[in-house]
């Protein structure tokens, strides 16, 4: 049977994954070992991140709206049961951008929530 060396595939891993650990400092950039626990470290980071950026942008959507409600003289927890309770089902990132874009349709939709 041949003899089968393996530095061929191991220096193909090891090229991957430090093209992933460019840009890093230090010998996290250029040292396998050290790349590749920070390679799997960020790779934890960016999974947990894709879900707080989620929660971050609902909370600046509520930010901004409830700033415009002050705008308009009405509280942002009214403007939402009124909006619940007429069944007007517009999704905060949309009040968010009405707000910002076009503060006529936004007071509208307010009055017609407050009623």
């Amino acid at each position: 049977m041949a003899r089968v060396k393996r530095g061929l595939m191991r220096h193909k891993r090891h090229k991957k994954l430090l093209s992933k650990a460019k840009g890093y400092w230090g010998r996290k950039k250029n040292v396998f070992k050290h790349a590749n626990e920070q390679v799997m470290k960020s790779g934890q980071y960016a999974f947990r991140d894709r879900r707080a950026k989620k929660r971050d942008f609902r909370r600046l959507w509520i930010t901004r709206i409830n700033a415009a409600c002050g705008q308009c003289g009405v509280k942002y927890s009214q403007l939402i049961y009124g909006l619940n309770s007429k069944g007007i089902s517009v999704n905060r990132k949309m009040l968010s951008e009405l707000a910002i874009a076009d503060m006529d349709a936004f007071k509208k939709l307010v009055e017609t929530a407050t009623k």
